[in-house]
């Protein structure tokens, strides 16, 4: 008998044990509950999935600014895709110059206008979304930092201090760790994944914390101390901006104040007593 043939038993054994493996890794909960739902071509809405034609068509795929639009789709989360954003700014643009075109009167005017302005709204979405995302994740950021000095402070290592304290955490922060742990749990280095979600996630106070982690995680020093010192700072600077933004307040009421308030109840309060003056006199 061969090589090969002598060989191909030993394969094909190993081949079933992989498999086997395989299977059961796939089956288990934890796993399917880490991964989340199927895929979801057969519960994806007829709109929806006209998006996503439209979106891959050749058109949609010369649109510019692609990687910043995926960028500002995972910093905003959810379930949409990079190919329904580009068809819904193709078709606003599209289907709003040629309302304005085909209109009677002024309106082929300012189609390009309001088609350009068409075509940017779900960009000024997706903005909006990801920044008041940014805002819930860095809310939870101290709290993120005095549960890794508590468990750093009760003898865990900074990777079971970080896996406690996210079970602990709500909101997109929560949703990103569990991502970046479970990547981490797959075979990633926990320092890479933690620095990606620090970039994604675009906070500075974060960035910090994983410097944090990381540097302590090399030098061996207590986690504990420089996670309790870093919440410190953070509550600190979030006081001091608080207190600014308060000392700002009332310089920013006058321009209401005195072009809408003012005229106001000057129409109200004065102008009716000098009408009915005006009246009595004539």
């Amino acid at each position: 008998m061969t090589p090969a043939g002598e060989l191909a038993p030993a394969l094909a054994g190993a081949a079933a044990v992989m498999a086997t493996l395989a299977l059961g890794w796939v089956s288990d909960p934890v796993v399917l509950e880490r991964l989340g739902p199927p895929a979801e071509a057969e519960r994806v809405s007829v709109p929806r999935a006209l998006l996503r034609r439209v979106g891959r068509t050749g058109l949609a795929r010369r649109v510019p600014g692609r990687d910043r639009l995926q960028r500002a789709l995972v910093s905003a989360g959810g379930d949409i895709g990079l190919d329904e954003v580009l068809a819904a700014k193709l078709l606003a643009g599209a289907v709003s110059f040629v309302a304005l075109a085909l209109a009677p009167g002024p309106g082929v005017l300012v189609a390009p206008l309001v088609a350009v302005s068409a075509y940017r709204i779900p960009d000024l979405v997706l903005s909006g979304r990801a920044r008041r995302r940014r805002q819930r994740a860095d809310r939870e950021l101290p709290l993120l930092l005095d549960l890794l000095a508590a468990g750093s402070s009760a003898g865990l290592s900074g990777h079971l201090a970080l896996v406690r304290a996210t079970a602990v955490i709500r909101g997109p922060l929560r949703e990103e760790l569990d991502r970046a742990l479970f990547a981490i749990e797959l075979g990633a280095r926990w320092r890479d994944e933690l620095l990606a979600l620090a970039e994604r996630l675009e906070l500075p106070d974060l960035r910090r914390a994983v410097s944090t982690l990381a540097r302590t995680d090399s030098l061996g020093a207590p986690l504990a101390e420089q996670a309790s010192a870093l919440a410190a700072q953070v509550r600190g600077a979030r006081r001091t901006a608080v207190a600014e933004r308060a000392r700002k307040a009332p310089v920013k009421m006058l321009f209401p104040l005195v072009f809408l308030v003012l005229p106001a109840f000057l129409l109200l309060t004065v102008v009716p007593v000098l009408l009915t003056t005006l009246r009595s006199i004539g």
